[in-house]
């Protein structure tokens, strides 16, 4: 059963997903905000919402009322793809880091290009800093809610934290609140596996951290909040699966 829902889960997420790119090529000559409301976020809901239907799963949000209004930095541990449709769902103006190579993929790039995401050559390390500093402020400037994932890249549930000190310099260089994210969205949707688990899948915003920490304080502090919360969510997640 688990196998036909993944099956199933698989053809429809990835046909919407090449629906969304045809129907939304006119969209591109539009204004930002209906760009998005009419082509980016309906492609995210509807892959979010193929997944709770298809997959049997879950959906609960925890704590929206530390989200503050305006700019902000998500710090969000990162266990799955769910993550990315999630925020962009989620938030009025996501925005994430990417590899610049993805900008290059067509149409895809283009996509890319529209929503205003940030692109970042890693191949030139000495300039990367610079480049994703001057790019972060702009959407921060703009009202953006810039997206970091801490570790960097998905995270097996259990795994021990890797967390990177450049999600430090970013908040220290924007200076606005780091809300941090803690999820349990690799029980259900687990990376690097075809599979899809039903389950019940819980996303908590966590307390804002304000500008103005020494680096050592400020990454303690985020891995504190965000690692137990993820392993009580994980816990929840795995209970439900025993009853």
């Amino acid at each position: 059963m688990i196998f036909l829902r993944s099956l199933v889960f698989a053809l429809f997420f990835y046909g919407n997903t090449t629906m969304w790119v045809i129907i939304g090529i006119p969209t591109l000559l539009l204004p930002f905000p209906l760009f998005m409301r009419l082509t980016v976020k309906p492609w995210a809901r509807t892959g979010l919402w193929l997944h709770r239907v298809i997959c049997g799963v879950s959906l609960e949000v925890r704590g929206r009322e530390h989200l503050p209004a305006g700019p902000i930095l998500i710090a969000a541990k990162h266990q799955s793809v769910f993550e990315t449709l999630f925020f962009v769902a989620e938030l009025p103006i996501p925005t994430y880091i990417t590899k610049r190579e993805l900008f290059w993929i067509p149409l895809f790039g283009w996509y890319l290009w529209k929503s205003r995401q940030i692109s970042i050559d890693r191949g030139k390390r000495a300039a990367v800093v610079a480049q994703l500093n001057r790019q972060a402020q702009a959407a921060i400037a703009r009202g953006g809610q810039l997206v970091i994932f801490p570790e960097g890249t998905r995270r097996p549930v259990g795994a021990k934290p890797a967390y990177k000190s450049g999600v430090y310099h970013l908040h220290s260089e924007i200076g606005v609140a780091c809300v941090p994210v803690a999820l349990n969205a690799g029980v259900v949707w687990p990376r690097r596996t075809f599979l899809k688990f039903p389950g019940r899948l819980i996303v908590e915003y966590l307390p804002p951290i304000a500008p103005g920490l020494a680096r050592e304080a400020f990454m303690t502090r985020l891995q504190h909040e965000i690692e137990p919360t993820t392993d009580r969510l994980v816990a929840e997640a795995r209970r439900q699966e025993s009853t």
